[in-house]
């Protein structure tokens, strides 16, 4: 039996976003959980791109937050050294998570819109033995995309002891990410954004390597809820497709994560990551024609899922958000505490880019429009 959304607006910001039919339809069947738990957490093995029986996914009730929480629980302990490199909003908050913990965070900061550079993170990992480096991959407050695979790669030479703990929150399933190629120690994210499913999940892998340093813990884990001790048996045991419990997990989403994953694996995970590109090039080119600026000026560091576009002087995303409302799109406001009423965001990945679909070709013609009436009604 067919089924369909209900008729809504456009929903174009940088998570949650857009979701396939198919999905939230999904999300309604309870038959065979056990074996779709396992087959989801298999489908993440692909998306992460690892074939070492090392690693370890995770699929756990939560927001993306949490994925922070099971870091700072179980990969270090109260006194221990952590390097956030700094690219927009999150990494305070990712700091301020460690510090939550008893753990001390260092950031390394760079100007709005930019990402700390190779030379300056070398020197900052020569300087001192930190036991974890994050690096958001994409900064939803900035549209920041950082080079993941040149920071590990950094990483390993400097400070080869050093766990790499990516924020791919905004990224996964619209960014590249090579997790055993690049030597990737963690990556987490949520189920809202580039991986297309209703809020509600915190999806991570975590390498072997880190699983180690767990073991090696002289301390309990920090949380009870997220400890790794709890979850890991639990998890093995849904891949293998036993039964087991620890805590509740919740069936509708899991299986909307796998009808949302099988659809993502259908086809070569380039090709996804090439779309992206595309409509993020159309995008760009489309907001610089209007005679808007990026946070993110360098092409460099501009994220392929979402842009963050200043507004013309003199206009605050309450003038703009509520004409492209009223022309069916929605768009996000500024996020960033030091210029969150300058700028707006738009997201656009998953399914919105999707053939068939023209979210991207209604959103500019919205924004090329609304901008134009807020404007005259500055006059």
């Amino acid at each position: 039996m067919s089924w369909s959304q209900p008729a809504h607006p456009t929903l174009l910001i940088p998570g949650p976003i857009e979701f396939d039919d198919a999905v939230l339809h999904e999300s309604h069947v309870g038959a065979g959980f056990i074996s779709i738990f396992g087959d989801t957490l298999t489908q993440l093995r692909k998306l992460f791109q690892t074939t070492s029986p090392a690693s370890q996914p995770f699929i756990v009730a939560g927001s993306g937050t949490l994925g922070w929480d099971m870091v700072a629980a179980n990969l270090v302990e109260r006194s221990d050294e952590v390097l956030v490199l700094h690219s927009g909003y999150f990494a305070d908050s990712f700091a301020d998570c460690f510090e939550t913990y008893g753990v001390k965070a260092t950031q390394l900061k760079a100007p709005i819109g930019s990402r700390p550079g190779l030379d300056e993170i070398e020197k900052a990992l020569k300087g001192k033995k930190y036991k974890v480096l994050t690096i958001t991959h994409v900064d939803t407050s900035t549209g920041v995309l950082s080079d993941i695979k040149a920071v590990a790669a950094l990483v390993h030479k400097a400070s080869p002891e050093t766990l790499v703990v990516v924020d791919g929150v905004c990224s996964v399933g619209s960014e590249e990410i090579c997790f055993d190629e690049w030597g990737l120690d963690v990556v987490l994210t949520a189920s809202q954004k580039g991986v297309g499913v209703p809020a509600g999940l915190s999806i991570m892998m975590v390498s072997g390597k880190a699983i180690e340093v767990f073991k090696a813990r002289k301390t309990p884990p920090a949380s009870y809820f997220a400890s790794f001790k709890n979850w890991i048996p639990i998890l093995q045991n849904y891949e293998a497709k036993k039964p087991s419990y620890f805590a509740t997990p919740p069936p509708q989403l899991i299986h909307a994560l796998n009808t949302s994953l099988g659809q993502i694996l259908s086809r070569p995970l380039s090709e996804r990551f090439d779309a992206h590109r595309v409509a993020s090039r159309k995008v760009k080119d489309a907001v610089a024609a209007l005679g808007l600026k990026q946070l993110a000026a360098d092409p460099a560091c501009q994220a392929n899922g979402m842009t963050a576009m200043y507004l013309p002087e003199g206009l605050v995303p309450a003038d703009v958000l509520p004409k492209l409302l009223e022309k069916g799109v929605i768009f996000a406001g500024g996020l960033h505490r030091e210029i969150a009423t300058k700028y707006i965001r738009f997201g656009h990945m998953g399914v919105s880019i999707s053939e068939g679909r023209s979210d991207v070709d209604k959103a500019l013609k919205a924004l090329e429009e609304g901008l134009k009436e807020a404007v005259a009604a500055k006059k």
